[in-house]
């Protein structure tokens, strides 16, 4: 029996997702031996909570085998948050990642406000809207706030930070996001997977 796709599954789970106060951010569906792995990504405003996470798990688990897409083939489900290095690329990613330092590629003929025009450059992410970002370039010598169209931005990752940003960038940055760890040491630790352990058929461990 062939597997379901990763849009059938998206499908399957979105609500459960919705329900629990998180955002769907991705499925990936991989080979694990001689099962298959089901990664499920989700996100929410505030640092996820490790139990609604494995109460999330155990209902999708419940779903799919209820939805018995997998047929006998077993599965592991893996439940997880994204790491830093995910792509920003929607406007609610932007507003978690408020206070955090980017590497930040703009669209080809985009003006660049970086003070050597340079069309990748790292800045630290301020408020968001639908149509425009705010910057602070830099650092913390010289942290000064600029605007940049969203359009002109063509991509974006987030920063490993070993040491805390200087207060007057953050300030100009608007802080950090509610319920988001600060920038710094701790940024190793941003990802959080449950793996599910669940004895129904399908889920192999």
């Amino acid at each position: 029996m062939p597997m379901p796709t990763e849009e059938r599954v998206s499908q399957l789970v979105a609500e459960l997702v919705e329900r629990r106060g998180f955002d769907l951010e991705g499925v990936a569906i991989s080979a694990a031996g001689p099962a298959s792995k089901v990664k499920v990504t989700v996100d929410s405003d505030g640092s996820p909570d490790l139990d609604a996470v494995a109460e999330l798990s155990t209902e999708i688990s419940q779903t799919l085998d209820d939805a018995g897409d997998f047929g006998e083939t077993p599965y592991l489900l893996e439940i997880t948050t994204p790491g830093i290095d995910r792509p920003l690329t929607t406007l609610r990613h932007w507003q978690r990642a408020q206070g955090r330092k980017v590497k930040i590629t703009l669209v080809p003929g985009a003006e660049s406000p970086e003070e050597k025009g340079k069309s990748t450059f790292e800045a630290r992410v301020g408020v968001a809207t639908d149509t425009a970002l705010a910057l602070v370039l830099g650092g913390k010598r010289k942290p000064h706030r600029v605007t940049v169209p969203l359009a002109d931005i063509q991509s974006a990752v987030v920063q490993v930070e070993f040491s805390p940003p200087g207060a007057a960038e953050l300030e100009l940055a608007g802080g950090v996001a509610p319920g988001r760890p600060q920038p710094g040491a701790q940024d190793t630790s941003d990802i959080e997977t449950t793996e599910s352990d669940s004895p129904t058929e399908g889920i192999v461990e």
